[in-house]
């Protein structure tokens, strides 16, 4: 089982490395093949409809994908997706239909991918730990997240050179390969043994993300911040882009405020898995999302000191990992079966489809309100919302503590009553 664990971390490496390389590639395809700077965009704007309608489309797939074999089939579609640009180009037809096709087939791919893989490692990794291992679900979540920020530090740098080396088409080809090369390497995963199936009497469909968020209020608070916190990245990445163009350093503000927050997020990550298991979740992901308000609302002070800058997002990025980790283990040790991968899904729909929207209206905001203020908002949207999350996951508590209690005396008075009438 372990064996089944480090394949799919490296799986989530290889393919998250691929992606990012993509993303330096392909608008420059784009824009070499169609001569429009408006289409550079467009692969990555349609992706994000599957994404933030998975919840819908997805109910009945979602069920289905609880072994490596049904992963692949859905990498499989991906990779094909993924090589739609690079035959067009092939025959010089990328234009709007390949480019939204494109998006579209690997929007698709990918969301359904990401909760799957992480709700089949959870599945795995409770049995490993059935079986007598050590290491369980969030640990094993953790050392996924950390292939993810991995590849968010190597593989821009390593996409731009080989866009020199090589050109911007063989890269897409590449990402094809590797992709489709996953795959096969994903068959040998298997379905865990301990997988809940969904319960007699109820289709796939019956499980929904809403039923979920009511079922289980911890996450339901965890998956507030995390969506509150996506939908208010922008005020980072566009903001600090914004605000180095005012002090007259254009890129240089981003560079440095990315530079910080991505150090210190792989080396955060790192330590993270070690020391998951004896933290506890709903503080961690209250203090994680606070921390990362609060270096909202200070970058606008900051400016222009790159130094300040990117002390202020190393902090941001220390912060960052504990409280997805704290997410990702709370989903793990409170859902099984359906509900662990709509629990996922939401988790999904929320955090990633909420940076597309907060991506998509962030640059208006930007320039109607200005960015000092849109940062300052930003942050303190997301201190309220772990704030309120807490509270939220705080009454939940109480609430099910005296349920208990009430229980507890009911029982209390029926074996006095048994008693007696003895």
């Amino acid at each position: 089982m372990r064996r089944s664990l480090l394949l799919l971390t490296v799986i989530t490496f290889v393919t998250w490395i691929g992606t990012r390389m993509t993303a330096v590639a392909l608008p420059l395809v784009a824009l070499a093949e169609t001569g429009e700077v408006w289409a550079t965009g467009l692969v990555g704007g349609m992706a994000g409809l599957p994404l933030l309608t998975v919840g819908w489309w997805g109910r009945g797939l979602r069920d289905r994908l609880i072994s490596g074999r049904a992963l692949a089939a859905v990498m499989a579609v991906n990779a094909a997706g993924l090589a739609v640009v690079p035959v067009a180009a092939l025959a010089g037809q990328v234009g709007v239909f390949a480019l939204c096709a494109s998006g579209l087939v690997t929007g698709a791919a990918g969301a359904l991918l990401g909760p799957a893989q992480r709700a089949l490692v959870a599945d795995l990794a409770d049995e490993h730990v059935a079986q007598g291992g050590q290491t369980g679900s969030a640990r094993w979540l953790a050392w996924q997240d950390l292939a993810h920020r991995v590849s968010m530090i190597l593989a821009p740098p390593a996409g731009a050179w080989l866009v020199v080396a090589w050109g911007a088409q063989p890269l897409l080809w590449c990402e094809a390969l590797v992709v489709a090369l996953a795959a096969v390497v994903m068959l040998a995963v298997p379905a865990a043994h301990r997988h809940e199936p969904t319960p007699e009497g109820e289709t796939p469909e019956g499980v929904s993300a809403l039923d979920v968020v009511r079922s289980y209020p911890q996450v339901a608070a965890g998956v507030l911040m995390a969506g509150v916190g996506g939908v208010c990245w922008f005020g980072f990445s566009l903001g600090l882009a914004v605000l180095g163009v005012e002090h007259g350093q254009p890129g240089a503000l981003i560079a440095a405020g990315m530079s910080g927050y991505g150090t210190a997020s792989v080396i955060t990550s790192l330590l993270v898995p070690l020391v998951i298991d004896r933290l506890p979740r709903v503080p961690l992901m209250v203090v994680s999302w606070v921390v990362l308000g609060a270096t909202f609302v200070l970058l606008p002070t900051a400016a222009p000191s790159l130094a300040v800058i990117a002390a202020l997002a190393a902090v941001g990025g220390v912060a960052m990992p504990w409280g997805i980790a704290a997410l990702n283990a709370l989903i793990s040790e409170q859902t099984t079966g359906a509900e662990r991968r709509a629990a996922f899904t939401v988790q999904t729909v929320l955090h990633s489809g909420g940076s597309s929207l907060g991506l998509l209206v962030g640059g208006a905001l930007i320039g109607w309100a200005g960015t000092g203020p849109v940062l300052v908002a930003t942050g303190l949207a997301q201190v309220l919302a772990a704030a309120g999350g807490a509270l939220w996951a705080w009454k939940a508590r109480d609430k099910a503590i005296a349920g208990q209690e009430r229980w507890r005396v009911q029982r209390g008075t029926v074996a006095k009553g048994a008693r007696t009438s003895s």
